[in-house]
C-alpha cells in the first residue's frame, strides 16, 4: 500500500513491465518478492500518464487516479493494418470548399473528445478548445482578420506583399471569403503562452483532430491567418474573449466537404540523412 498506487497481488506476475514503461523510472521492483513499488517521493514525480496502468494485461495495477477497469481495452481488431494507416494519412487534403450544411455538436464534440488522447509533454494537457459555431460568427470574424489585413498594409506594406494580403482584402471586397471559406465551423486551440509546451501541444492535438474530421467523413483545412491575427489584433482578440494570457495556437476550419477527391496527388521524395 503507498499513496501513488495499489497492486492486486493475486493478479500481478510480477514481469516489471510497468516499470520498464514508466516514462520517468517511478516504479521498482521489491527485491524480495519482485513486486512492484515506487521509488522515493514518486508521488510527487508523477505525471499521471497512466502507462503503468495501461501496459498490464491483467489490470494488476491501479493508479489512485485511475483504475484499469475504467480505462478502455485496446480492440486490436479495430487497429488500422500499416497499409490502411498509410493509405488513409495520404488520402487527407485540406479542404477549402464546404458545403452549408452545419456539423452537429456531438460530432464536434466526438473529434475533440479525439484529440484530447494526443500526447503532450509531461502528460500537462494544456490544450482548452473555443468552437466557432455560428456560421454567422464564423463570417464575422474572417471580416476581422480582413481588417487586419488592411491594416497591415498601411502599417508594414513590405510584410502585406509577402503574404499576399491585397489579394485576400480584394477577394473579401468581392464577396469571397478566401480567410474562412465558407467553412460552417471554426474551431480554435489556445493554451497558456506562459507554459513552455503550449505550442506544441496545440498542434500535435490539431492534428488529431484534422484526422478525426477525415475519419468522419469531414473536411478540414488549418486558419493560418485566422490564427496570426488572433494574436495580434486587438478587435479580434477581443471578440474571441479567451482567459487571461492565453494565446491561440492554431485555428481548424470544419465542415462537409464540397468535392470528394479520388487521387493522391504527387509529393517530393523525402530528404533523408542517415548518420
Amino acid at each position: 500500500m503507498n499513496d501513488l498506487f495499489e497492486i492486486d497481488v493475486q493478479k500481478c506476475k510480477r514481469d516489471g513491465t510497468c516499470a520498464a514503461v514508466c516514462p520517468l523510472k517511478l516504479i521498482t521492483l521489491r527485491e524480495e518478492d519482485k513486486l512492484p513499488v515506487p521509488i522515493e517521493r514518486a508521488e510527487k514525480q508523477c505525471v499521471r500518464c497512466g502507462h503503468c496502468v495501461a501496459v498490464c494485461p491483467f489490470g494488476a495495477l491501479s493508479l489512485k487516479v485511475m483504475k484499469p477497469e475504467d480505462c478502455l481495452p485496446v480492440d486490436r481488431k479495430l487497429l488500422p493494418s500499416a497499409e490502411q494507416a498509410r493509405h488513409f494519412l495520404m488520402a487527407r487534403r485540406s479542404v477549402r470548399v464546404y458545403k452549408q450544411q452545419p456539423v452537429d455538436r456531438e460530432t464536434i464534440a466526438a473529434m475533440i473528445d479525439t484529440a484530447r488522447y494526443a500526447p503532450s509533454a509531461v502528460n500537462i494537457q494544456p490544450v482548452k478548445w473555443l468552437v466557432i459555431e455560428s456560421a454567422e460568427e464564423v463570417n464575422r470574424l474572417a471580416g476581422l482578420v480582413i481588417d487586419w489585413m488592411r491594416q497591415v498594409m498601411i502599417e508594414d506594406p513590405e510584410l502585406a506583399k509577402s503574404l499576399n494580403m491585397k489579394r485576400f482584402v480584394a477577394d473579401w471586397d468581392s464577396g469571397e471569403d478566401r480567410i474562412c471559406r465558407g467553412a460552417p465551423h471554426v474551431l480554435v486551440a489556445h493554451a497558456d503562452g506562459a507554459i513552455a509546451v503550449a505550442q506544441s501541444s496545440c498542434t500535435i492535438a490539431l492534428t488529431y483532430l484534422e484526422l478525426a474530421a477525415f475519419s468522419k467523413g469531414l473536411g478540414a483545412c488549418w486558419a493560418g491567418f485566422f490564427t496570426r491575427a488572433a494574436n495580434l489584433y486587438p478587435p479580434m482578440m477581443e471578440a474571441l474573449s479567451l482567459p487571461e494570457r492565453h494565446q491561440v495556437f492554431g485555428a481548424m476550419l470544419v465542415g462537409y466537404p464540397k468535392y470528394r477527391y479520388s487521387r493522391i496527388p504527387l509529393r517530393k521524395k523525402a530528404s533523408i540523412t542517415w548518420r
